[in-house]
């Protein structure tokens, strides 16, 4: 996510240097260079690639010079046909085509990714990705100004303060959501169930989610607590809460992940593995040849491996709570109760030019340690338990009460039972029962070779 900077390119003024050699030298010095440089390139890569690739590259470099040279001849606007600018749009082109997770990043954009990893940032609480060409919600942050303003996970943004959406790429959507605290965003959703256009205009705020909330004892010996992100924070609080719940007799634990929209890959890790054997594989990543794969596996000091858990997902659980889930799945750790996760796990490489520049480039997908490519793809749980984007908000609008607070006539109504809680709650007192008679089968069968 990038914040809005106002800064501007200061730029050499070229118009004596025409003058002085002329323009018809000049543009067919500068064509010569950029072909020149290209076909450098397209040697490097005929080398690699083979014989039978060297012609096409020749081929198809030629053809984009000869168009950036008849844009510059025959184009009305002569402003806007600067070579910088030509190649820039071409490279923008490129990268957006490739998927919606690959950009060109020029440099004023380029020092905004970098100043924007630290501090807070004035945004909606949504979390967006690109599907089926369509900006998309993946999940909005609870007590976040896009949670209280009704957004929902599977919303479709088509319009950011009346500008159509088409064709935008994910970063400059999230430039044009994001932005001072206090100031004012309207956007335009289509909601596919049921098919609705809405508008709304939100107030920006500084987003601090807490990663971890709600840890507490539901039923005798079940434990029960959400992790909303994944961020730096997030393990320890994990700890933290799972401390309070061993302190107070859990013997099982239900993890909530549900509408959590991921976050850091170290920190989907460093929550795997507290639940898993040191050593065993938590995710690994793979890109185009084999030798790019980069395993990770269990490590930390802290290991919990005796009682049952199950995870709650749904459409809104993507990128670390996928990894997260994945691997407990795939160990046999946890039971995955839910809907079918939202899809998100491919790597973007930042990769800096020498003008400044640089791109973000998709090199891997993330895999489950089963070999379960995650993009576009998602996890299936064990046992499927449907519930609406609308059910769910409800459900978070209702335990956000006070305890003594009273319901209104049309909150009675709308009441929503969490149908996947109690779903796993069955399977976990239906696991705990047949521990108990497994441990107390083996208790009789010691006591009879005894005798």
């Amino acid at each position: 996510m990038f914040a809005v900077k106002h800064a501007a390119l200061h730029e050499k003024d070229n118009t004596v240097a025409v003058k002085w050699f002329g323009k018809g030298f000049l543009a067919l010095a500068l064509v010569a260079l950029l072909a020149g440089n290209l076909m450098v390139g397209a040697r490097l890569y005929s080398g690699e690639a083979g014989t039978d690739d060297r012609e096409a590259a020749y081929d198809n470099i030629a053809l984009f010079t000869k168009v950036i040279e008849q844009i510059r001849q025959n184009y009305v606007d002569l402003d806007k046909t600067e070579y910088k600018n030509l190649v820039y749009g071409a490279l923008r082109g490129m990268l957006q085509s490739l998927d919606p997770h690959s950009q060109f990043m020029d440099p004023d954009m380029y020092t905004d990714m970098k100043d924007d990893t630290s501090g807070h940032f004035g945004g909606l609480g949504i979390v967006i990705s690109i599907r089926d060409g369509i900006l998309t919600i993946v999940a909005p942050m609870e007590d976040t100004p896009g949670f209280k303003a009704g957004l929902l996970s599977g919303d479709k943004i088509i319009e950011i303060d009346g500008e159509s959406t088409e064709g935008l790429s994910l970063t400059e959507a999230v430039k044009q959501l994001r932005g001072i605290p206090g100031t004012d965003v309207t956007i335009r959703i289509l909601r596919p169930q049921p098919h609705e256009i809405k508008e709304v205009t939100i107030t920006r705020a500084v987003i601090n989610v807490p990663s971890v909330k709600d840890a507490k004892i539901i039923e005798d010996g079940i434990g029960y607590l959400r992790i909303t992100q994944f961020n730096v924070p997030t393990a320890g609080a994990l700890q933290e809460a799972l401390n309070e719940l061993l302190d107070q007799g859990m013997e099982s634990l239900i993890i909530d992940l549900r509408n959590n929209p991921g976050g850091l890959l170290n920190a989907a890790i460093e929550v795997s593995q507290k639940f898993l054997k040191r050593g065993d594989l938590v995710v690994f990543t793979r890109g185009r040849e084999e030798e790019t794969k980069q395993k990770y596996v269990s490590r930390g000091r802290y290991h919990y491996l005796d009682f049952p858990i199950v995870i709650l997902v749904n459409g809104g659980s993507a990128s670390a709570s996928e990894i997260v889930s994945g691997a407990l799945q795939d160990h046999k750790r946890a039971i995955l109760v839910g809907e079918r996760t939202f899809g998100k796990g491919s790597v973007q490489s930042v990769l800096p030019q020498d003008d400044g520049s640089a791109i973000r480039l998709t090199t891997a997908k993330y895999y489950t340690p089963s070999e379960r490519v995650i993009h576009e793809r998602g996890i299936e749980p064990d046992i499927v338990v449907s519930m609406s984007p609308e059910e769910w908000r409800t459900l978070m609008i209702q335990r956000a009460k006070p305890e003594n607070s009273t319901l209104t006539a049309e909150e009675e109504e709308k009441e929503v039972v969490d149908v996947q809680l109690e779903r796993a709650l069955d399977v976990l007192k239906g696991v705990m029962i047949f521990q108990a008679h497994n441990a107390s089968s083996s208790s009789e069968t010691f006591a009879r070779h005894k005798d």
